[in-house]
């Protein structure tokens, strides 16, 4: 093979290595943001659940 394809082809696995990396942390991040969203919206219903009980008392 030839020595600037190799070299090239080295330096192609390493950039798709770091971007693979680095897309595991963004899709970690953005599970941990769509969590927290997921939560504040599910707090949020179960006060107006507890509203409506409150007004049918």
């Amino acid at each position: 093979m030839n020595t600037q394809v190799r070299k090239m082809l080295v330096a192609l696995l390493i950039l798709g290595f770091g971007l693979g990396l680095g897309a595991c942390n963004t899709m970690r991040g953005l599970g941990k943001d769509t969590e927290v969203a997921g939560e504040k919206i599910q707090d949020e219903a179960e006060r107006h659940i507890d509203e409506d009980k409150r007004k049918r008392d």
